[in-house]
């Protein structure tokens, strides 16, 4: 009996291990399988050993017609200026403060032009001013007159320097009169001057120092002015006539010449225009004609201009003592380009 418990407990054991190692057996066989399975699906498939035939790629220029768009460079510069003023007055007859009726009319054009390319400028100027002043029971009276034409070439020389020519023409449209009273106290006038008496032509050669485009500055070394008054009778109420000899039409003076010029805008609304001209004859430099013009302009709307404006000469072919002229005028002005 104790054998047969011995031998059952040395079979058990053997026959218990020998039955699991042939259960677990064909799971490890099956995870194998499983494992071969998913290698295979990781492998890529085999290249093409068919020889492939690479495209020949041809680049051909293609001509593509193009319109011709005929740009040009403008090297001209221009501005317009134009403008009109109004005044007018009226009183009844009982009117207790005083007055007089009255109306004045003022007008302005000027035209100004720029060309400039590389070492080369051309610049012309006009200003044109008329005015009209009538009361009631006088003679009518002029409030400005001036026609003026100045054209300048210029060569580079430096950064600020120029070597310069110019022609400039000066006279006025209307005849100009001095007042008086004769016995009787009636308001006569007598003819002083009219277009082309005085009329003045200018040649000039020089330097000019123009360190920006707000101002300038022509030292004319070389000067030629001829002076015309084609009305032979004005020397009977200008004893001088002009520098012309009585009942002469013409005059020529060579002279040393100075012109400087300021045109700036103080600020967005106020702009400062002068002119100061210097001419010496050669013969008398003791005496000088000096010229100073002065215009301020201050912008009140788009159209409507302040200007205050100033003339000072010193010319002893007309007068002995310095002529000035002042006016202040409210009046719609236009500029173009804006």
């Amino acid at each position: 009996m104790d054998k047969l418990l011995k031998t059952v407990f040395v079979l058990v054991p053997f026959l218990l291990t020998t039955f699991a190692a042939s259960a677990q057996e064909p799971k490890e066989q099956k995870a194998v399988a499983d494992t071969s399975l998913l290698n295979s699906l990781k492998q890529y498939p085999k290249k093409n050993t068919l020889p492939v035939r690479q495209p020949v790629m041809q680049i051909q220029p293609v001509q593509i017609p193009v319109s011709e768009l005929n740009l040009k460079v403008d090297y001209w510069k221009r501005w317009i200026t134009f403008g009109i003023n109004l005044n007018q007055a009226a009183f009844s007859n009982n009117w207790s403060g005083g007055g007089v009726n009255s109306i004045a009319l003022g007008s302005l054009f000027n035209y100004k032009t720029d060309y400039t390319r590389g070492d080369k400028n051309y610049v012309s100027e006009v200003i044109l001013q008329y005015g009209k002043l009538k009361n009631k029971n006088q003679l009518e009276r002029k409030t400005n007159d001036r026609v003026f034409w100045d054209n300048k070439v210029a060569l580079k020389l430096s950064k600020n320097w120029y070597f310069f020519g110019s022609l400039n023409f000066e006279s006025q449209f209307d005849a100009g009169y001095a007042y008086s009273k004769d016995k009787s106290g009636q308001e006569v006038r007598t003819r002083i001057s009219e277009f082309m008496a005085p009329g003045y032509l200018t040649e000039s050669l020089g330097f000019e120092f123009k360190p920006n485009k707000t101002f300038f500055l022509r030292i004319g070394t070389g000067t030629a002015r001829q002076t015309f008054v084609l009305d032979t009778s004005l020397y009977r109420a200008i004893p001088k006539n002009y520098g012309v000899k009585p009942g002469g039409r013409f005059r020529n003076e060579l002279a040393f010449q100075v012109v400087s010029s300021v045109d700036k805008n103080l600020n967005e609304n106020l702009n400062i225009k002068s002119r100061y001209t210097l001419f010496a004859n050669y013969e008398k430099l003791n005496n000088i004609d000096q010229r100073l013009d002065v215009t301020f302009t201050s912008r009140i709307t788009r159209l409507v201009n302040v200007t205050l404006s100033g003339i000072a000469i010193y010319d002893d072919d007309a007068s002995n003592r310095i002529q000035a002229s002042q006016a202040l005028a409210l009046g719609l002005v236009y500029k173009f380009p804006k």
